[in-house]
């Protein structure tokens, strides 16, 4: 299994991850549950209207964090705009209940992708294990 699919992995089945951004000096925390890993590629999904999307706008550095089965993982990333319909489409696929609020073809819809990112699995009782992608 490759580094992204791992991660992928993760948090696909984690289902609710925590993702940090930064709001100026500062940090804001909210659980997200949108992961897809499509075109080699980790996306997650939100609102352009929502404040999470203008935070990303003027800093697109982010952390995310999970924790399932006694084990948490750490990515550090940038978060990156990608307005294919095609990914879009993937992601309402995937997470239908969205369909109530979202759609491929509104002006709402934001998919970004992981870039530079650097992931640490770790627990109580292993050794951290980073990954890069």
């Amino acid at each position: 299994m490759s580094a992204i699919e791992k991660v992928y992995k993760f948090l696909d089945e984690a289902q609710t991850y925590y993702l940090a951004t930064a709001e100026g000096d500062q940090p804001r925390v909210r659980p997200f549950g949108t992961a897809l890993l499509c075109k080699d590629r980790i996306y997650i999904q939100t609102g352009k209207v929502k404040d999470v999307s203008k935070q990303l706008a003027v800093n697109p550095k982010a952390e995310i964090c999970a924790f399932k089965d006694g084990k948490w993982l750490r990515i550090a990333c940038e978060l990156i705009n990608d307005d294919d319909r095609e990914v879009k489409a993937a992601m309402l696929e995937k997470m239908p209940s969205l369909k109530a609020m979202y759609s491929a073809d509104d002006d709402n819809t934001q998919v970004l992708y992981m870039k530079n990112a650097s992931a640490t699995f770790s627990s109580f009782t292993e050794a951290p294990e980073t990954v890069t992608f």
